[in-house]
């Protein structure tokens, strides 16, 4: 009787592990033919690029403040929100008021020794006349478009200015780029009701997150 018991739980025992293994292999073949968990960690590589810097203050506004400084603070901003993204990894030109020689080509180099994904120049836009207002995008290579496309759109909504569009630009920050690159005019700094909402903080966070929507529409199309 005993020897009959002890038959019976071994027999129950091999099929539990038989179960068990079956089981196992399933689950490995449904991970191996379901790889969507790998493609949702895929990092993007962002370069966020303060226009100007330096003794290259770029424009002076009709307050006499300088593009670099509105640069560098909507780009920061960027870069904050950019942060809490974890499928993108951030860069940036310049973290602080230092001055980047355009002879250097130091941008665009940067952002190609990266491999980076994109690349977006952040400015201020300057005319003689004081009237002239708007928001426009720059692109040059047609693997631009799309993204000049999208960040005009969304920018463009958050400032509440003229929409100037898209253009093609021969503008080397994002002539020399191997990613899509575009360069943002957010607004005219001469034009004295423009820059004084440029300059607070409601705005340039509005910017700065209307970028970053940008950018993530972007990538959602890749």
């Amino acid at each position: 009787m005993k020897k009959m018991i002890l038959s019976m739980a071994l027999i129950l025992f091999s099929s539990l592990v038989l179960s068990a293994c079956a089981s196992n292999s399933d689950d490995k073949e449904k991970n191996e033919s379901h790889p969507s968990s790998k493609v949702s960690n895929t990092t993007y590589k962002v370069v966020i690029d303060p226009g100007h810097g330096g003794t290259d203050v770029g424009s002076t506004g009709s307050s006499g403040k300088q593009e670099k400084d509105f640069t560098l603070s909507v780009s920061k901003k960027v870069e904050k929100i950019l942060e809490q993204e974890p499928q993108i990894e951030v860069f940036m030109t310049r973290t602080d008021d230092s001055f980047i020689s355009q002879e250097s080509r130091f941008r665009p180099k940067y952002a190609n020794k990266l491999n980076a994904d994109v690349f977006i120049s952040i400015h201020g836009n300057t005319f003689s006349d004081p009237s002239v207002s708007g928001t426009e995008t720059f692109y040059y290579h047609s693997n631009s478009f799309r993204l000049a496309e999208i960040l005009q759109k969304q920018v463009v909504e958050a400032t509440g200015f003229r929409d100037r569009g898209k253009k093609k630009g021969d503008l080397f920050v994002v002539k020399d780029t191997k990613m899509p690159a575009a360069l943002i005019e957010v607004g005219y700094l001469t034009n004295p009701q423009d820059e004084s909402k440029m300059w607070t903080d409601d705005f340039q966070s509005r910017v700065a997150a209307s970028i970053v929507e940008g950018i993530k529409e972007y990538i959602s199309t890749k």
